[in-house]
Parts: structure tokens; sequence; C-alpha cells
């Protein structure tokens, strides 16, 4: 019977679902997109961050800006979520993965859990709050 209620009361919410999925969007995208501002523009100031260049931490930051303002604003969402899940994909084991198997003792928890959040948005779109949505209802 606990399991009823419970369900009952999570289920009520479940409304809620494509406005949950744009807030994921916006700030999965809002939160990559800070990466690419601290490695490109600086902002915000972070130790050892690699400066903008020929290598790959170098090149990361270019792709975390476009590709986070892309998932921010909802445009080109699902693109910008296949590529942002590759080139996660890719960071965690040319970095990460070198180090140890383990996200936990390579230091490669959160490229992994984007990894996966850009591939659900791949498969799940950018919900309501998005340009995509916009330029759907227009056309």
């Amino acid at each position: 019977m606990g399991n009823q209620k419970e369900g009952f009361m999570f289920d009520s919410v479940s409304r809620y679902q494509p406005q949950l999925l744009s807030v994921l969007r916006i700030v999965s995208g809002l939160l990559l997109l800070q990466h690419g501002t601290a490695k490109v523009l600086g902002f915000p100031a972070v130790e050892g961050v690699p400066p903008p260049g020929l290598s790959l931490p170098g090149l990361s930051g270019p792709f975390e800006l476009v590709l986070g303002l892309l998932l921010a604003l909802g445009l080109f969402s699902r693109p910008a979520a296949f590529f942002a899940a590759g080139f996660c994909a890719v960071g965690y084991w040319a970095i990460h993965g070198t180090q140890n198997l383990f996200p936990i003792l390579n230091g490669g928890e959160l490229i992994a859990l984007y990894c996966f959040v850009f591939l659900y948005l791949t498969a799940a779109g950018p919900g309501p709050w998005s340009l995509d949505a916009v330029m759907r209802k227009r056309a």
C-alpha cells in the first residue's frame, strides 16, 4: 500500500516533465558554458585552467562555449547535445580514463555525468522552453 501512495504522489508531478526537461537542458547548458567562458574569456577566473590553444584541453574551451550556449538557448538542441555527449566521452577517455578506470578515482565523475545527460537530451529533445520549440511553432 505504501508504494501505491508514493507512486500516486509522484505521478502528480509528472505533468511537469516537459518543463523539467527544459530546466535540465538549460542548467546543463549553462554549466557547460561556464567551463567555456573560463577557458576562452578567463571568466570566471579559475586556477589551473588551460589557455585556448592547440592542445586537447585548450581546444575544449571553444567547444564548451558554443555547445553550452546552444544548449542553454535550446537552439539546434539535439545536434548540440549529440556533439556535447561525444565531446564529453572523448574528454573522459582522453584525460580521465587514462589515469584510472573508475571516475571517482580519476576525477571524471562530472564529465561522465555530462556525457549521459547530453546523450539523454539528444533522445528527449529540448523541451518546450527552447528556441527550437519557438521555431517549430512558427514553421
